[in-house]
């Protein structure tokens, strides 16, 4: 019969353990470590918080700037203009370099014959 006395005291002084309530007698122990993991976990939130504001705001303000450049039709059809001649004058100025490419070509072979027809004699 004792043993069974002893047991249920055990339980019953378990479940009173369990049962505490948290109040403002309630005791809390932390070591220095857990108080440090603490503060360095709330001091990372705050820096990743206080970025991610910083360059959602930079954005923002970055779109706004943007939506006031539009381009206005007759710049865009100057700039394709532009862009148009230039590509005409580079056309034309590969076909010249053609041309004295060929020309070079042409003396080179005469030059080369000429060459041939010193050494034959």
């Amino acid at each position: 019969m004792n043993q069974r006395v002893g047991v249920s005291t055990k339980l019953k002084k378990k479940n009173q353990r369990k049962m505490a309530k948290i109040g403002e007698d309630t005791n809390v122990t932390l070591d220095l470590k857990t108080i440090g993991i603490i503060v360095t976990g709330a001091v990372a939130i705050a820096t990743t918080y206080i970025t991610l504001s910083a360059s959602v705001s930079s954005n923002t303000e970055s779109i706004e700037s943007l939506e006031g450049n539009t381009v206005n039709p007759i710049e865009f059809q100057y700039k394709d203009e532009l862009v148009r001649s230039t590509i005409k004058r580079i056309e034309e100025k590969q076909e010249t370099m053609k041309q004295d490419v060929s020309e070079i070509k042409e003396s080179l072979e005469k030059i080369d014959e000429r060459l041939y027809e010193i050494r034959k004699n």
